[in-house]
């Protein structure tokens, strides 16, 4: 039986480096040598594909090379479950977290990696006077614990002012590694969207070029965010934001695996476009030209229409079809020659032939996906005048129409909003599965940044009470709606397991106090949620509990991870435990390898915990551990 140190790769965050490292070992391992890459065979294998000029076209800043570095280094940190703050905690498959994003962003890397299917965030825009960030990178859980009040230390927060001359430097320092992050846990056919204003939108767009790939780059959006001119504006009243799109594979041919967007639901004005003049069985129909804007020789044929006029493309013009295919559309009846039969020959396009939809355009207007004002409007319907501590909510319509685009035909559809501020995304997440009934998961993350409230101290909190109150209206509203209105609220922490740090002066004593791994304020269950992440399962998975000589035994996922936190195991129980959970495990019959975990301190000695591994590999479970 094996005892998981806090160092372990089943009590870490994903090792980004590690996997990068093994995948090109797969590759290439005629590069590694005693572990180690040899980086002149790998030059020499790659030919002319390696770049050794050292004028490169690309944004670089100051601080790069460590952003970059930040996304690698794995989170010392977890994420502990508060059945108190969440919402239908049994049933709910929808995340609330509360911290760090960054850090968030790694504890979800073995669980949720290519599995999120649309990422929409709004990050905070670089205005120069309210953008803060920690001086000090070598703690990061000590950081945040400090920037929300949890703890009391000595980390410096500055704000990003233009005359620290570092102003666009911080904030891509902030954004490229959570992006760098974000990007592992989209699906192959996944997307995100990003909200931007002008003043980094050119330096976002390379960022994102980079990380992403300029291949995949889908749109730039332009929303129409207000609807009064601000004449006290200086030179142009602003009226719109960006919204960066980008697929984590761009998708050329129907073959291909990568992202496909859905289409947006045809208008009332857009369907009365389309007649029937000429009672056709068919249905209604609008014409469309059959003419092409370049020459075809195929195309170049005399056409009669039924008054008798002789019709040939104009100039530098051809048909859109050659002579027999023209013949066969008017034998059925779909060349239209106008209510006088004298008119240039069109195509007749029925409704119900056309795609069900509308491709969607890169400019969004305040009518179809509201605005800054109807956005505080929808908040303040909700939480009356809570919505004032929120500065720039975005509109229900706006993230509906992402999701439209990007998971129409995707009902259970995971959606990330790591900047989750007022819960828009979640909120039309909601809104989406009550229109089509989809099953769509949300996770947002949100850094509980102390508003000096007694009610609601941090904009989580907010978050949160948003959240219930949406739920209540569309319950409310609907009360026929089974979809999941709940969620579970997860907290960043330190981790659960005590990590070496020994006193050199008194090793000793240090060796008392490492007997046991787990932190005496650490629940049972903060310890289950800590094993899903490191061992890479979905925090909303169904656990089940049985007791067994006594002991409360949990089974996670079908069987998949089987949990004994017990603190006290006697040796005699040893057998008829052991006898327990294999049955158990049986009756499970989980599809795959089981993990079985112990607390170590929990055995009478050393023949007890051997035996138990032993009995248990006997029948079946080899994989046995220890915290």
């Amino acid at each position: 039986m094996k005892k998981l140190e806090a160092n372990d790769p089943e009590t870490q965050s994903a090792d980004i480096v590690a996997d990068n490292v093994s995948q090109l070992q797969l590759l290439f391992p005629e590069v590694f040598s005693d572990g180690k890459i040899h980086f002149d065979v790998l030059r020499q294998l790659l030919g002319e594909a390696v770049d050794e000029d050292e004028e490169k076209y690309g944004l670089n800043w100051h601080g790069k090379r460590r952003a970059r570095q930040i996304a690698l280094v794995p989170s010392s940190g977890t994420l502990r479950p508060c059945q108190d703050k969440s919402i239908e905690w049994e049933t709910a498959k929808n995340l609330l977290i509360e911290g760090d994003n960054l850090e968030v962003l790694k504890l979800l890397q073995k669980s949720y990696a290519g599995k999120v299917k649309m990422i929409y965030i709004d990050p905070p825009y670089n205005t120069g006077k309210d953008f803060i960030y920690p001086d000090n990178f070598r703690d990061n859980i000590g950081n945040y614990l400090e920037l929300t009040g949890q703890v009391e230390g000595g980390v410096k927060i500055t704000a990003n002012t233009e005359t620290s001359g570092r102003f666009h430097t911080d904030w891509l320092n902030m954004i490229y590694p959570r992006l760098r992050l974000a990007r592992s846990l989209l699906r192959e056919d996944g997307v995100i969207f990003i909200s931007i204003d002008d003043v980094e939108v050119s330096n976002l767009r390379k960022v994102c070029d980079e990380i992403f790939g300029e291949e995949n780059f889908i749109a730039n959006v332009v929303w129409q965010k207000k609807y009064a001119v601000q004449n006290d504006a200086r030179y142009f009243s602003d009226m719109h934001d960006h919204i960066l799109v980008y697929a984590k594979s761009y998708k050329t041919t129907a073959a291909e695996t990568g992202f496909e967007i859905g289409l947006l639901p045809r208008s009332e004005d857009q369907n009365d476009l389309y007649k029937n003049p000429d009672n056709d069985p068919r249905g209604v129909w609008q014409s469309t030209s059959l003419l092409r804007k370049d020459v075809q020789s195929t195309g170049l044929y005399e056409i009669t229409t039924p008054s008798g006029r002789k019709c040939v493309p104009p100039p530098g013009t051809s048909w859109r079809v050659p002579r027999h295919r023209y013949d066969e559309l008017l034998s059925d009846d779909r060349i239209t020659f106008g209510a006088s039969g004298e008119g240039v020959p069109r195509l007749k396009r029925f409704l119900s032939e056309v795609q069900d939809g509308m491709r969607a355009t890169t400019w969004w207007t305040r009518e179809e996906c509201g605005d800054n004002a109807e956005a505080k409007k929808e908040v303040n319907a909700l939480m009356g005048d809570l919505a004032g501590s929120f500065d720039t909510p975005k509109p229900l319509k706006l993230i509906n129409r992402m999701l439209m685009l990007a998971t129409k035909s995707e009902p259970d559809a995971i959606v990330l909003d790591f900047f989750a501020g007022s819960g828009t995304t979640a909120h039309a997440v909601m809104l989406q599965n009550l229109q089509d009934g989809g099953n769509r998961r949300y996770i947002v993350v949100q850094l509980p940044e102390p508003i000096g409230r007694e009610d609601f101290p941090t904009i989580a909190s907010l978050l949160r009470e948003r959240l219930i109150k949406a739920a209540e209206k569309i319950k409310g509203e609907n009360p026929a709606f089974k979809g999941d209105t709940g969620f579970r609220v997860f907290c960043l922490d330190s981790s659960n397991v005590n990590s070496w740090d020994p006193d050199r002066d008194n090793l000793t004593q240090t060796l008392i106090e490492h007997a046991e791994h787990i932190k005496s304020d650490r629940s049972e269950t903060d310890i289950v949620y800590e094993l899903l992440l490191k061992l890479g399962l979905d925090l909303s998975i169904p656990i089940e509990s049985r007791a067994i000589e006594g002991k409360s035994i949990g089974a996670v996922g079908g069987g998949v991870l089987m949990l004994c936190l017990s603190e006290k195991i006697a040796a005699k129980e040893v057998e008829s435990l052991a006898a327990g959970i294999v049955s158990w495990h049986k009756e499970l019959a989980p599809a795959g390898d089981s993990t079985v975990v112990f607390r170590d301190s929990a055995f009478a000695d050393d023949v007890a915990k051997t035996n138990m591994a032993a009995i248990l590999a006997q029948n079946g479970l080899e994989n046995v551990r220890s915290l």
